[in-house]
């Protein structure tokens, strides 16, 4: 061994000896003894040095740090249109807030999403055109069933020499909804069953006309009951097919206006339809079926409707995202029209794309045609809008959006309208 070593080796071994020596002597002239420490003798455990509890005992544990129950997201949105409706112009400026609450739990989830718009036209007052108050719920029974539950309300007017809003019409009727769902979901294997029910109700206030007449729409004001069950079966981990089943009912408070006789019919559906998944790129749906409308009153006979509903979304990555669907609706008509059932087939399609973190763009079109039973009254149109969205910051964004509408109605003839909308958005 080298002599370096073996001498680091000695002074190390001396400096240990010398260190015991040195606390031997300490130990045994110390006269504290072994226990709880009553009898110790430090300064730093002596009365007004430091004190046996700093913390006094009443203050409870420490609290911890604080964690709400619901988590907040709120926004504000300040827009101006511009609209030109068959050569009929207006300007609106709009504020519309939305608060979302959410919560997830391990076995449960609340959501409620509240939204408010204010309309300022370019001449006249402040106009509430929309309130906006949903609420869903789902909690875990177990490892195989889940239980939902919803709830709904809305009011809303739109403004006369907007899209839709036939030229005759001074002040469009509010419309008020409002209504509960529940549902309950279970899996067996490979199938699941899902059983559905739900109530609402809708009421019309009174439509003036540019003449001066008022028509009241009490008749219009219904209760709708709907119940579901649908069955599906997982035939391989991305296809899934399935059946739906549906029982509805709707009852007027009043005989109508115009066939004077109340409207109150049965409703029964059926489909059957397939379920693609795959990840998160794509999902796909696409059914069909038939709907039946029964009448009470005789005379006014039963709707039979061919029913097709599909909805497709794509994500090849995080810039695209294109998303299309074709729906079928069979509702009772609004105040507008003179029919006993509305039978709508509506489709649209949007195409979003990310340029980078501050700016996006997006592509939408829409086409739908609308029937109303017992009436020779149709309805057709079609449109497509530009959008882009800027940036500004974390919480600020700049939008600007063009669209066009078109339709054609039996009772308003040729509609064509141009939109272009510019607008910030503050979010937390």
């Amino acid at each position: 061994m080298p002599w370096r070593i073996r001498q680091s080796g000695q002074w190390a071994g001396a400096v240990a000896l010398g260190l015991v020596c040195l606390a031997a002597p300490a130990h045994a002239g110390s006269e504290l003894s072994p226990g709880d420490g009553s009898n110790a003798d430090n300064q730093r455990l002596l009365p007004d040095i430091y004190p046996a509890n700093p913390v006094p005992l009443e203050a409870g544990p420490t609290p911890e740090p604080y964690d709400p129950f619901f988590d907040v997201d709120w926004s504000v949105a300040l827009r101006g249109t511009y609209t030109d409706s068959d050569g009929e112009e207006r300007f609106d400026t709009r504020l519309v807030p939305n608060v979302t609450l959410s919560h997830t739990g391990s076995r449960s989830a609340i959501g409620i999403d509240g939204e408010a718009e204010l309309t300022l036209p370019d001449e006249g007052q402040v106009d509430v055109t929309a309130l906006r108050l949903n609420l869903s719920g789902s909690y875990a029974l177990d490892r195989e069933t889940l239980a939902t539950a919803g709830a709904n309300f809305s009011l809303t007017q739109d403004l006369p020499g907007m899209p839709g809003v036939a030229s005759n019409i001074a002040d469009s009727p509010v419309i008020t909804s409002g209504g509960v769902d529940l549902g309950v979901t279970r899996k067996f294997g490979r199938f699941n069953l899902g059983v559905t029910g739900a109530v609402q109700r809708t009421v019309y206030g009174e439509t003036s006309y540019v003449g001066g007449s008022i028509v009241d729409n009490a008749d219009r004001a219904v209760w709708a009951l709907d119940s579901g069950l649908r069955l599906g079966f997982q035939v391989t981990p991305i296809f899934e097919i399935f059946g739906r089943a549906g029982l509805g009912r709707d009852m007027f408070d009043r005989p109508s206006s115009v066939l004077l006789v109340k409207t109150d019919a049965s409703e029964a559906s059926i489909e059957a339809g397939v379920t693609g998944r795959w990840g998160s790129v794509w999902e796909a749906t696409a059914s069909t079926g038939l709907n039946l409308r029964r009448f009470d009153e005789a005379s006014l006979g039963e709707v039979v409707t061919h029913l097709y509903d599909a909805s497709v979304s794509f994500t090849p990555d995080d810039r695209w995202r294109f998303t299309g669907a074709l729906s079928t609706s069979v509702e009772p008509p609004g105040p507008t029209s003179a029919g006993t059932t509305a039978v709508r087939y509506a489709a649209n399609a949007e195409v979003a794309y990310a340029v980078n973190s501050w700016l996006a763009l997006r592509a939408m079109a829409d086409w739908s045609t609308t029937r109303y039973e017992g009436s020779p009254e149709s309805k057709s149109g079609n449109g497509y809008g530009l959008g882009v969205d800027y940036r500004l910051g974390p919480h600020t964004t700049l939008s600007a959006d063009y669209g066009f509408s078109h339709s054609d109605s039996t009772t308003e003839g040729v509609e064509d309208s141009h939109r272009i909308m510019v607008g910030v958005t503050v979010s937390r």
